[in-house]
């Protein structure tokens, strides 16, 4: 491997292999490049195929961005072939092979590596791929790694894991979460898998995160300080001070909006458009639960129903999965879409999201609180309507409900575990969301306050990366108080411009 000292900063990204996980590195990327650094992103042929044309576009308008494809082994792991993606997966069954899959991709990558010149000066991973640590020991390149929570969520789950004051109560009992700036309870059932394994749970993978991320140089976060500052410094004093927040990243995709990420939309978005045009200001509720969020289909029912009932006019995306044609049945046997099809407009599949929360005539976003979109609604100036499924989802939900006061629960109960749908005594009827989105565009007090609160945080969140705002790595805010100032480990000193830093030398970590 070549080793001589870079004429810029340069990072090697490596984001995992789901929609969630790769769309904020690849607006990293642009961050990254913008402030002159030199960035190489690693990805499998099914996302260089989705991402290249959005890459392309960037390095057209002069950043120093290139692409380099990996080989995904789906065969060698048991998983169908071209089976590159989580969301891909025809059962969840399969998630454990999926990720021993991203086990095998530890020696081309190094072989990728000794390649790779000048030497990186550090690299960018997601945090579940573990195995980064043992490969940045190896080639003493500093590992920095991105977490897609927010830090409300990371310093919950820490002090969780700590106290285990989860166990000492029944599944379906709160308890208080100690150690925060805020009075915060869960019961069991709505905690992530490290609390609350499913039947398919992954606790050894899970371990090892954990383990590797201890081991890490520092964490980046997708969020911004002004949006829940009190626990970014709470989590900084967690990490040695070594978390930087650099979101909203949505915000740095506004030429790629209709593609957001690379993905192609299922829908026109100039028809997207024309829609929402026609619209009143502030009436429509948007209503998506992600890329990987599966309602069984009795609960979209209800939530079509309730939609409905509400009398707004209404977006709803339904992603695929294997009881999409049972949805599909009950759509056309019910004839809701023809019914409503003034007022209401179904997606099917990627839906343009940034672009439809940024429109005016979008009032509300009812949404499963996965980070990502959280901090689409949070950018967005939306108040939103929770409805979460899994994962950090509900800690997302208490954050936007209790701690900014912008949302409303539509009344789930407990987790849903990926393949396992089928819960009843935790399902949400038509009645609790045609409530929720009551409340959420009621224009008497307390919902004129709710809308003016979520008004607040949006504009903090264009402010953040604007020119001269805590985006401004070299500037002001946040960013620059903790990525651009001199750091001191065991007595060396180095700088550290733009996430990148010229970390060479491994001993001084």
């Amino acid at each position: 491997m070549a080793n001589h000292e870079p004429k810029h900063p340069n990072s090697v990204l490596l984001p995992f292999m789901a929609p969630g996980h790769i769309i904020p590195m690849i607006d990293m990327a642009k961050l990254l490049a913008k402030r002159g650094v030199d960035v190489t992103i690693i990805v499998t042929h099914l996302d260089a195929a989705r991402f290249s044309s959005v890459i392309h576009r960037a390095v057209e308008s002069g950043l120093s961005i290139r692409l380099l494809k990996i080989r995904f082994p789906c065969e060698e792991a048991g998983l169908p072939p071209g089976c590159e993606s989580i969301e891909l997966l025809p059962s969840y069954n399969l998630v454990p092979n999926f990720f021993a899959a991203t086990n095998m991709l530890q020696k081309p990558l190094e072989k990728m590596l000794i390649e790779i010149a000048p030497t990186p000066s550090c690299i960018i991973c997601d945090k579940h791929l573990s195995w980064t640590a043992e490969t940045c020991n190896k080639f003493q390149i500093p590992r920095i790694i991105f977490d897609g929570m927010s830090c409300f969520t990371q310093l919950v789950t820490h002090n969780i894991y700590l106290s285990k004051i989860h166990q000492t109560v029944p599944p379906n009992e709160p308890f208080v979460v100690p150690g925060l700036p805020d009075r915060i309870e869960f019961t069991r059932l709505q905690l992530p898998g490290l609390f609350n394994p499913g039947p398919t749970d992954l606790i050894d993978v899970r371990e090892q995160v954990m383990k590797t991320e201890l081991q890490a140089y520092g964490v980046v976060i997708n969020s911004f300080e002004e949006v829940e500052n009190r626990y970014v410094d709470e989590f900084r004093k967690l990490k040695n001070g070594r978390v930087w927040c650099v979101g909203p990243l949505s915000r740095y995709s506004s030429g790629d909006l209709g593609i957001r990420g690379g993905i192609q939309a299922s829908i026109d978005y100039d028809q997207c458009l024309k829609w929402l045009d026609e619209r009143e200001r502030g009436s429509v509720v948007y209503a998506c639960l992600g890329s990987l969020g599966r309602l069984s289909p009795p609960q979209f029912m209800e939530l079509a129903l309730g939609l409905e009932a509400s009398h707004h006019p209404f977006i709803l995306v339904m992603q695929g999965g294997e009881r999409l044609v049972e949805v599909e049945r009950w759509i056309s046997d019910e004839g809701i879409e023809e019914r409503c099809r003034e007022r209401g407009l179904f997606v099917r599949g990627w839906a343009p999201q940034v672009l439809i929360l940024s429109h005016p005539g979008v009032g509300a976003f009812l949404t499963h609180c996965g980070w990502n979109s959280t901090l689409e609604g949070i950018s967005a100036g939306l108040p939103m309507i929770t409805w979460p499924i899994f994962a950090d989802q509900f800690l997302n939900e208490k954050l936007v409900v209790q701690v900014l006061e912008t949302g409303v629960r539509v009344g789930a109960r407990g987790i849903v575990y990926l393949g396992e749908e089928e819960k009843p005594e935790i399902n949400v009827t038509r009645d609790e969301v045609k409530e929720a989105v009551r409340r959420v565009m009621d224009e008497r007090e307390d919902g004129c306050e709710r809308k003016e609160r979520a008004r607040k945080l949006g504009e903090m969140a264009k402010r953040s990366v604007e020119e001269g705002g805590s985006e401004a790595l070299a500037q002001r805010g946040p960013v620059s108080r903790y990525m651009a100032r001199v750091a001191s480990t065991n007595g060396a000193t180095f700088r550290l411009p733009l996430l990148a830093g010229r970390l060479r030398q491994r001993r001084v970590l």
